[in-house]
């Protein structure tokens, strides 16, 4: 018997690896004022039929570009950092198939990139995939102006208690498993808060993620020129939109092009719900400032 789509796979792709999956284009990009990569990264124990919402609508927006969905499972909090980076290989393999890193085939355009990242579950396959990237490639990826964009929907935050109880109890729906796994993860944040102050450093997880967050080469193909757009909401119970908003000023200080977009009504990863059209502009709106840019590069290439 055949799945149903949106419920144990996403309509149009094929599964690569455990929680991520491909959707190959038919036919190359020919438009070079479009992404043709667009790699998403889904909240903490986000449903395929959720996450179906915006590949759709992507699929809508650019339909010659590929794209590349990577899960988020609540074990990403405790998992091994080498069982995590052997779950996210298949993303390294499918955007080095979409010829994404430098190869010896001068032929190939260079791509442009459309990241999406949500929550903080996102956030953290991210910057493991970054530093992943960056061990494999090195510098190799910074020879090259690539056409990029970030767009942070419903992060990043540092968290607290509060927080850390209502992510997990929203995805964790066994009242057993779920006080094993809260028990687990207040332990954890009571070591890391406890070792902070010992040692006099930072070791909490999502204070580090907030640090990581700054780098404007969190993926090896961005850098300063890469715009970013911040979609959060006052509503949003588990992100405090503070956080965010000052996330997003530091940045702007440490000279990146980050733009917020500032939902009203909206819960948490749920601004599409209440504001598509909005959402939608704001996400095409930020991929035409990339262009923006694209094009000054290439005049003053030229001069």
């Amino acid at each position: 018997m055949s799945q149903k789509p949106g419920v144990h796979s996403l309509e149009g792709f094929s599964a690569i690896g455990t929680g991520i999956y491909l959707r190959s284009a038919h036919e190359q990009c020919q438009d070079t004022t479009l992404p043709n990569v667009i790699l998403i990264f889904g909240w903490m124990g986000a449903q395929l039929r959720h996450l179906q919402n915006y590949t759709h609508a992507y699929t809508k927006l650019y339909p010659n570009a590929s794209q590349i969905v990577v899960r988020c499972n609540p074990d990403v909090f405790w998992t091994t950092t080498g069982t995590r980076q052997r779950r996210l290989m298949p993303v390294i393999d499918a955007l080095e198939a979409l010829h994404c890193f430098p190869s010896s085939s001068s032929a190939q355009p260079p791509p442009r990139i459309l990241t999406h990242v949500f929550s903080n579950g996102g956030s953290l396959q991210m910057t493991l995939l970054g530093h992943m990237l960056q061990r494999k490639y090195g510098s190799a990826l910074i020879q090259r102006f690539i056409t990029s964009v970030l767009i942070l929907d419903s992060c990043p935050a540092t968290g607290s208690l509060k927080t850390i109880k209502l992510a997990f109890s929203a995805v964790i729906r066994n009242p057993i498993l779920r006080v094993i796994v809260l028990t687990m993860m207040y332990t954890l944040h009571f070591i890391g808060l406890g070792l902070s102050l010992v040692l006099g450093k930072r070791i909490m997880l999502m204070e580090n993620l907030r640090i990581e967050m700054w780098n404007p080469r969190v993926l090896p193909w961005m850098g300063l020129h890469t715009p970013r757009l911040y979609l959060f909401s006052r509503k949003d119970k588990l992100i405090p939109w503070q956080d965010v908003t000052q996330h997003a000023e530091t940045a702007k200080e440490r000279g990146i092009d980050a733009r917020c977009e500032l939902f009203e009504e909206s819960e948490h990863v749920a601004h599409i719900r209440v504001e598509p059209e909005r959402y939608w502009a704001s996400v095409q709106d930020i991929w035409a400032a990339a262009i923006s840019k694209e094009n000054v590069e290439d005049q003053r290439l030229l001069e």
